[in-house]
């Protein structure tokens, strides 16, 4: 008895305070929802051009406009580099609608939300593999696709980030005296990576590994 006098009087508060909170867009069909969203995007407040697509998803998932929201809602974030939210939008809007006109722009745009973090040659390079793995998927998938020559040359890109990297890594390796690990890593760039000027560093670096090996091989020889 008491939790119910409780339950009323709490009600009848919530009545005569006017606390009960009504979205003021509830009442807006999804076209209109669409423009709102459009119009914040393009003025680039992407964060309320994101709360306008949303309630458009959520309210109208069957509208003709939905799909659009689906697609702005990444775009936005996008833009704001959410990458990783991003790279769920793009990747939902793929699985929910795999044969739709726009998937080679969304294929590209997982890419370059890789792409765009792309590290410094003496970092990891993880998100390297990961754009070219994308980029690929795209130039496989649709050859044909404008996107397909972007993706191209962010290939080429990030290729070099990663002889670049493993030229850091190898030249770590023979500063530090691992000579054979850094004799790998030097072969290693001229046979993956022979289209880029780093190849004629590692190169260099080969002769001196090789000097360096043959030296310890003697001086093995000689105390045995």
């Amino acid at each position: 008895m008491k939790r119910f006098f409780l339950f009323l009087l709490a009600l009848t508060f919530l009545s005569f305070s006017g606390c009960v909170y009504v979205d003021p867009d509830v009442e807006k069909p999804a076209h209109e929802l669409a423009q709102n969203g459009l119009d914040e995007f393009n003025d680039g407040d992407y964060k309320k051009s994101i709360e306008y697509f949303e309630k458009l998803r959520d309210w109208y998932p069957f509208s003709k406009h939905a799909k659009l929201a689906e697609l702005k809602i990444a775009d936005a974030h996008y833009f704001l580099k959410d990458y990783d939210e991003a790279i769920i939008a793009y990747q939902e809007f793929e699985e929910l609608h795999p044969t739709n006109e726009s998937i080679p722009y969304v294929i590209h745009q997982i890419g370059l939300c890789y792409f765009n973090r792309l590290n410094s040659p003496d970092r990891d390079q993880t998100v390297t593999l990961k754009a070219i793995e994308v980029f690929e998927r795209l130039i496989k998938s649709f050859p044909e696709s404008s996107y397909s020559q972007d993706a191209k040359d962010n290939i080429l890109k990030c290729r070099k980030n990663l002889a670049e990297h493993d030229f850091y890594v190898g030249y770590f390796y023979y500063r530090t005296k691992h000579y054979k690990a850094a004799l790998n890593r030097f072969k290693h760039i001229v046979s993956t990576y022979p289209e880029f000027d780093t190849v004629k560093k590692a190169s260099k670096y080969i002769a001196l590994c090789e000097t360096a090996l043959a030296g310890e091989a003697e001086q093995n020889e000689l105390q045995n």
